[in-house]
C-alpha cells in the first residue's frame, strides 16, 4: 500500500502530476446526475473535486497527503469554488451514515486486505438511492506502463467489486481497454474497470 510519504513526495512537484482536468468517466457522467453531496476519497490534488464543485455539487474530499490538500485548495481558489477537504486515510475517515448522494472512487486502489472494508464504508455513507461511481485498473494493467499499482492484490476485477457492493444495484459495469491521457503518470493503453451503482 502507498504511504503518506509516497504521496507527499509525488505531489511535491510544482505541476499537478495528474493534471487539473477531471477524469473522463466522471466528466461525462456527473453533469447528468441530480446535484447533491458528493464524497471523493483519496482525492489527491483535487482535479475531480474541483470539477464537481464547478457543476454545483456540495463537495467533500479527503486524502492522507497534506501536499495534496494544499494543491487541491489552491486549485479550488483558482477555479473560484469551495470544497471541504480533510486529511485522513481511507479507514480512519468518519463516514457518517446516509449523508452522501454520491461517492466517486477514481483510481482509489486499496490492498485486498482492506478493500472490502473501505468499499463498504463508502456504501454506508450513501443515502438510499445514492450513486457510487468507480474507475480503476484491472489485473490486465500489469502488462502496460500507463500507471497504477504493480501489486496484483491492489488491482480490481468486476467479480470482486460486485461482492464488495453486493447490496447495491448495478446500473453500468464494464471491463475495457482505453487510451489514458491524464498526465505522464496516466498515459497510454490501459486496462480498467468502470462501475455505476445505486444504493437500494
Amino acid at each position: 500500500m502507498y504511504s503518506k510519504t509516497f504521496w507527499n513526495e509525488r505531489y511535491a512537484n510544482e505541476d499537478y502530476v495528474y493534471g487539473k482536468d477531471p477524469n473522463d468517466f466522471l466528466r461525462t457522467r456527473l453533469p447528468n446526475l441530480k446535484k447533491g453531496r458528493i464524497l471523493f476519497p483519496c482525492e489527491g490534488e483535487g482535479r475531480n473535486a474541483v470539477f464537481a464543485a464547478g457543476l454545483g455539487w456540495d463537495v467533500f474530499a479527503f486524502d492522507q497527503s497534506e501536499i495534496g490538500k494544499q494543491k487541491a485548495t489552491a486549485l479550488a481558489k483558482e477555479k473560484n469554488v469551495t470544497i471541504h477537504y480533510e486529511i485522513s486515510d481511507v479507514l480512519s475517515y468518519p463516514y457518517a451514515p446516509e449523508q452522501m448522494d454520491m461517492v466517486a472512487l477514481i483510481y482509489c486502489h486499496f490492498h485486498k486486505s482492506i478493500r472490502t472494508t473501505a468499499h463498504r464504508n463508502c456504501v454506508r455513507t450513501l443515502k438510499t438511492g445514492g450513486i457510487l461511481l468507480l474507475e480503476a485498473f484491472s489485473p490486465d494493467q500489469l502488462q502496460y506502463t500507463s500507471g497504477g499499482p504493480k501489486d496484483p492484490d491492489m488491482l480490481y476485477q468486476l467479480k470482486d467489486l460486485r461482492m464488495d457492493f453486493s447490496e447495491m444495484s448495478v446500473e453500468y459495469e464494464e471491463a475495457l481497454e482505453i487510451e489514458l491521457n491524464e498526465s505522464p503518470f496516466h498515459r497510454g493503453k490501459a486496462a480498467i474497470v468502470r462501475l455505476v451503482l445505486r444504493k437500494i
